[in-house]
């Protein structure tokens, strides 16, 4: 017993003697962990929504029909169209997955580009301090590169032509929402924020458990945050 309880406080006491503060990272130590796990957090992200079910298996992520069409579905489904339903939201999501893999040379761009000062402020601000910082420099041209994927993945659905039509003459007299008002541009826009809220769920994770990723850099820095 003796023994077993002189390990554990020897195992404490080496664990406390290397435990560092952020003020105590070097730059690079500071700027190089940050990189490096924000590239694995990027990478497990794409990874899972790029597969197949990644965003229609996926309830967090899921991409329902636009608010605006959750009456007609209810009617189409009435009259037993509920088959031309589901085949368009399983043709969003397919074209979410497809679009998605787009993402990871913008992200590790966006990584590549961050300066000393980004680093520092995410890692002394908020919980989702990256995935902001990805929000800001990655979802304009994220966006560009998704919408003429979810376009090809959609446009030979001929509800989601439909649609098109009628939400765009409803959103000039306030019926449809401006963001609804055509599919792909709605599709795009949750195919963002999916990739966002894995990215955050993926931050949080590392910021939780640093000594559980793999790079002994990561855990150095995010563990020196909870100092």
């Amino acid at each position: 017993m003796r023994k077993i309880i002189f390990t554990a406080l020897f195992a404490l006491f080496v664990s406390q003697a290397n435990a560092v503060a952020v003020s105590d990272l070097s730059n690079a130590d500071a700027s190089n962990g940050l990189k490096a796990a924000l590239i694995q957090g990027a990478n497990k992200a794409v990874s899972n929504l790029g597969a197949v079910n990644g965003f229609f298996g996926n309830k967090q992520v899921k991409i329902p029909l636009p608010e605006s069409m959750l009456k007609a579905e209810k009617a189409m489904r009435m009259f037993g169209m509920g088959k031309q339903a589901d085949e368009l939201v399983l043709k969003m999501n397919r074209a979410a997955e497809a679009a998605v893999p787009e993402a990871k040379a913008l992200l590790i761009d966006s990584v590549k580009k961050m300066t000393l000062a980004d680093a520092k402020e995410i890692l002394t601000g908020p919980q989702d301090a990256a995935t902001q910082y990805f929000k800001k420099t990655t979802s304009l041209p994220m966006g560009e590169k998704f919408l003429p994927i979810v376009k090809s993945a959609t446009e030979k659905v001929q509800l989601a032509q439909q649609y098109n039509k009628f939400a765009e003459m409803g959103s000039k007299y306030g019926l449809v929402k401006k963001e609804d008002a055509n599919l792909e541009q709605y599709v795009t826009q949750k195919t963002l924020d999916g990739v966002y809220l894995m990215m955050a769920q993926e931050e949080a994770a590392i910021r939780k458990d640093p000594i559980g990723q793999a790079s002994s850099l990561i855990k150095k820095v995010f563990g020196a945050i909870g100092q």
